[in-house]
């Protein structure tokens, strides 16, 4: 502690005054003296005591310290006390908190990102696998002509899945970073629900579904055209995919002060209650879904949604359909 040059000229400057104010009183008395004496001790002592004790103190927070960056973020260094060191230690409290949700947080995102790595992989295990077989069954000389051209047909199929799986992978992974800088545009309702139809008219066609569309032409709200498409067209497929032929979709949008809402209904064989908190999971395949889905789309689609002030719902009765409300909220100023 009086290694510390603070320190020394602290007591220097004490010493000299003490030393003058001695001087002083020799020449009024030796009582005088002797009085001013003991006070300087006094002082000095207890300057020395005092420091002593905050050094101490300092010592504590940085045993605390060292602590906490060996990952020992449980201890509390409060005291609940006045003065300028428990501030100091309500202070280092707080950071140690942050630091320690931070570290939380970068945990999660370790094991989502080893979740999802994994889940990549599994994915693309099947297409390879299937690619792989049909490649080495192309090799072969007397393979008729009619064989060949399914097997190439089937191989194109499996390539254009692996694109659109990696090209979703990587907006998600955009999304989940945000990394991506969502437009703010006034957007008319009529306007999206016609594109986003667009993707899914051919397959109704084929089907033989019908869409029914309800609601005002001044019916808006404030988000990203192009990405709020994506999220709604991936809803439509699913209704798509999900309702029989002949079946029915039902498009409605409306708007109040609090939010402008879409709401997408089918009367197909709906969602099995157990799979309904999962399905904006990503990679969860309910029991009713298709031979070739990904489990994907939904879970983008949510993605997109509350990355714009919004909510995505889903009710559903088995065998009478499903029912998907999006709200995009206003924003109060």
């Amino acid at each position: 502690m009086l290694r510390n040059r603070e320190i020394q000229i602290i007591l220097l400057l004490m010493g000299l005054i003490s030393l003058a104010a001695l001087v002083a009183a020799t020449f009024i008395s030796t009582v005088a003296a002797a009085l001013v004496f003991i006070l300087s001790m006094l002082l000095i002592g207890s300057s020395l005591l005092f420091t002593r004790w905050r050094y101490r103190e300092l010592a504590k927070l940085s045993v605390y310290l060292r602590e906490i960056s060996n990952g020992n973020d449980s201890l509390d260094v409060r005291d609940n006390q006045e003065g300028e060191l428990s501030i100091l230690k309500n202070d280092i409290y707080k950071v140690t908190l942050m630091l320690s949700e931070h570290r939380s947080l970068l945990q999660r995102d370790k094991i989502q990102l080893t979740d999802a790595i994994s889940d990549i992989s599994h994915q693309l295990k099947t297409p390879l696998t299937s690619m792989t077989v049909m490649a080495d069954l192309l090799s072969a000389p007397d393979l008729p002509p009619a064989k060949r051209s399914e097997f190439t047909h089937h191989i194109r199929v499996q390539l254009d899945r692996i694109d659109w799986l990696v090209s979703s992978l990587l907006k998600l992974s955009k999304i989940d970073a945000k990394t991506i800088p969502f437009k703010k545009d006034r957007i008319l309702m009529i306007n999206l629900i016609q594109k986003a139809l667009e993707p899914v008219l051919i397959p109704m066609d084929i089907k033989g579904q019908t869409v029914s569309i309800a609601g005002d032409d001044d019916v808006s709200f404030v988000g990203d055209f192009n990405w709020t498409a994506e999220a709604v067209i991936n809803i439509l497929k699913n209704g798509v995919e999900h309702t029989p032929e002949g079946g029915a979709i039902a498009i409605a949008f409306s708007e109040n002060a609090l939010f402008t809402e879409i709401v997408i209904a089918d009367n197909g064989k709906g969602i099995p209650k157990e799979d309904l908190p999962y399905i904006f999971k990503r990679f969860y395949k309910g029991k009713n879904a298709g031979e070739g889905s990904i489990g994907i789309g939904l879970a983008m689609a949510h993605s997109i949604i509350a990355s714009q002030n919004g909510v995505i719902d889903v009710t559903s009765d088995g065998g009478k359909g499903t029912q998907f409300r999006i709200k995009f909220y206003k924003q109060v100023i």
